[in-house]
């Protein structure tokens, strides 16, 4: 029970901020967004503005993530491993984030133990049911 809380919170936090950070990368896709990302940060990546990145991150952790977050909330068959498979794409995207930014900063942490959190959870979740399916 108190895994899925944790999945839960961990979700909704990640849903929250990707698809606050997502519209804000969109928005000012050619500028500095938060004041602290100027375009030059891209200079080593395949981008030329925010734009791409802010909707991979909208979808791939904010809409993919609320909806990992309805199906963990409605304990749908398989959400343990929905939950690790949004722990996964989350770590994917710092990884990838941090490669092609070459720099590692306090968020970078952050998310990764919630990715970490979200990968641990579903697995606990999937394994509280013999059948993958979630307990009632």
């Amino acid at each position: 029970m108190y895994v899925r809380v944790l999945a839960v919170v961990a979700l909704l936090f990640l849903s929250i901020t990707a698809l606050y950070g997502g519209t804000v990368l969109i928005i000012h896709a050619h500028g500095n967004p938060w004041g602290m990302m100027p375009l030059n940060l891209l200079r080593d990546s395949p981008f030329h503005s925010w734009l791409v990145p802010g909707i991979i991150l909208l979808t791939a952790n904010g809409v993919l993530g609320l909806w990992v977050l309805g199906l963990v909330l409605a304990r749908c068959r398989h959400d343990g491993f929905w939950a690790m498979f949004q722990g996964c794409v989350l770590l994917g995207w710092l990884v990838a984030e941090c490669v092609l930014l070459r720099m590692v900063i306090w968020p970078h942490y952050l998310y990764g133990v919630v990715a970490l959190v979200l990968i641990l959870a579903g697995a606990a979740m999937r394994h509280s049911s013999p059948s993958g399916a979630s307990a009632n």
